[in-house]
C-alpha cells in the first residue's frame, strides 16, 4: 500500500465579489481558504480543502503544517480511519471540534481525493454511489439586500437554474423579514421549495415566535434559529414552531448531530464537510440521520459535497453556496433543471487554479 510522502498547506485571503451581510457575522468582504495537497509514494495525489469567513485560518493552517503533517508522514495513505483518529487524538485536548476539526477536514477530504482517484472512480462511487443527480439550492447571503434587489437576486437563480432558494432573516424587526418572506413567497409561487436562514439570531422563544409568523409561508425549513449550544431550545422550536428546522453548519463533531437527532432538535441535520471531520464524519452523519429517518441537507464546499450528497439516499437538498470561488475553479459546479450534477471526474473532481490563488496568499 502507497504511504503518505508530502503534505503541503497553503493559505489565502480570497475577497468576496460583493460584500455579503447576515444576521451575525457582519459584513464579509473576503474568505479565508486553507489547501492541502498530499502526494503519495507511487506520486498519485490529492486535494482538500476548508474555509473560514475571515478568522481563524492561520490557527487551521498551523495545525495542519505543525501538528498534523509530522503524523501522517509515512503512513498508508489507503487506511483513513485510521488517520482519522490519529489526527483526532493528536488535536483533542487542544482542540475537539472549532478549528481543529477544519484542520481534520481539510486532510481528510485530500485523503478520500487520493482514494478515489488511485481507485479511477469518481468520489460518490468509491462512498457507494446512489444518484449523481442531486437537488440543488441557491443560497442567498441578502439580509439588506433590497426587496427589488433580492427578487432581482432571485430572478437571477433561476435563469442559472435553480429549482429552490434559500434567503436570509434576522432583521431587528421580525415584521420586516415575514414581509420579505411573504414577498419572496408571492413571487415563487405557492409550491415553489423556499427555505429561509436565521443565522442564529433569535433566542429560542423568539425563534418560535418567527416560525409561527412564517407558517403560513409553506417554508421547506427554517434554519439555525438560534445558537448551536442550545439543544433543548432548538426542541422546543422543533415542537412549538411548526416549521421543520435545519441545522448543523456549526457542529464540528459527530457527537453534536447524536445529541441533536436523539433530543428530536431539528430535522434537516446539515453537515458542512470542511469543518464537521471531513468527508469521513460528513458520511457517519448521512447514515446517522439515514437511521433517525432524517433528510439530511448541506452547508458550504458544494463542488465536494455534491459527490456526498449523491451517494447518500436520505438527501434532500445541496447547498450552493455564495463565497465566489468559481473564478478559481476549472470546473464549476454544473447545475441542470434544479439539480447539481456530481462530475465522472477521478477523486472529487476539484481542480484549482494555482497560480490565480496565488495572488492572494495570506
Amino acid at each position: 500500500m502507497s504511504t503518505i510522502a508530502a503534505l503541503r498547506a497553503d493559505f489565502y485571503h480570497v475577497p468576496l465579489p460583493v460584500v455579503l451581510t447576515d444576521s451575525t457575522h457582519g459584513e464579509m468582504k473576503y474568505f479565508e481558504l486553507i489547501t492541502v495537497r498530499i502526494t503519495d509514494s507511487d506520486g498519485a495525489d490529492g486535494m482538500g480543502y476548508t474555509y473560514t469567513v475571515g478568522a481563524g485560518g492561520s490557527a487551521i493552517h498551523d495545525m495542519i503544517v505543525r501538528d498534523l503533517t509530522p503524523q501522517l508522514i509515512g503512513h498508508a495513505a489507503g487506511n483513513i480511519e485510521a488517520l482519522w483518529q490519529k489526527m483526532w487524538w493528536t488535536l483533542h485536548y487542544g482542540g475537539r471540534g472549532g478549528q481543529a476539526a477544519s484542520a481534520i477536514s481539510a486532510v481528510d477530504i485530500a485523503l478520500w481525493d487520493l482514494k478515489a482517484k488511485r481507485a479511477g472512480q469518481p468520489l460518490y462511487e468509491a462512498l457507494g454511489g446512489y444518484d449523481r443527480n442531486v437537488p440543488c439550492y441557491a443560497g442567498g447571503i441578502d439580509l439588506w439586500l433590497t426587496l427589488e434587489e433580492l427578487l432581482a437576486q432571485t430572478e437571477g437563480n433561476l435563469a442559472r437554474g435553480f429549482r429552490a432558494i434559500k434567503m436570509k432573516v434576522g432583521r431587528p424587526k421580525l415584521s420586516e423579514d415575514v414581509a420579505r418572506v411573504q414577498a419572496m413567497r408571492e413571487h415563487l409561487g405557492a409550491d415553489f421549495p423556499l427555505m429561509a436562514d436565521a443565522n442564529m439570531r433569535w433566542s429560542a422563544d423568539q425563534a418560535i415566535q418567527a416560525a409561527r409568523a412564517l407558517q403560513s409561508c409553506n417554508l421547506v425549513w427554517l434554519e439555525e434559529p438560534t445558537i448551536p449550544d442550545d439543544i433543548q431550545g432548538h426542541a422546543r422550536i422543533v415542537r412549538e414552531g411548526g416549521v421543520p428546522i435545519a441545522t448543523g453548519e456549526n457542529f464540528h463533531t459527530l457527537h453534536e448531530f447524536a445529541h441533536f437527532m436523539r433530543a428530536e432538535a431539528l430535522t434537516y441535520p446539515e453537515p458542512d464537510v470542511t469543518n464537521c471531520g471531513g468527508v469521513t464524519v460528513f458520511m457517519k452523519v448521512a447514515h446517522l440521520a439515514e437511521s433517525f429517518n432524517l433528510p439530511l441537507t448541506s452547508h458550504g464546499a458544494h463542488d465536494v459535497t455534491v459527490h456526498l450528497l449523491a451517494s447518500a439516499p436520505n438527501r434532500s437538498y445541496l447547498e450552493a453556496h455564495g463565497f465566489g470561488l468559481d473564478r478559481y475553479l476549472a470546473h464549476p459546479l454544473q447545475i441542470v433543471d434544479g439539480n447539481a450534477i456530481a462530475p465522472d471526474r477521478p477523486g472529487h473532481g476539484v481542480m484549482f487554479d494555482w497560480d490565480g490563488l496565488e495572488k492572494l496568499r495570506a
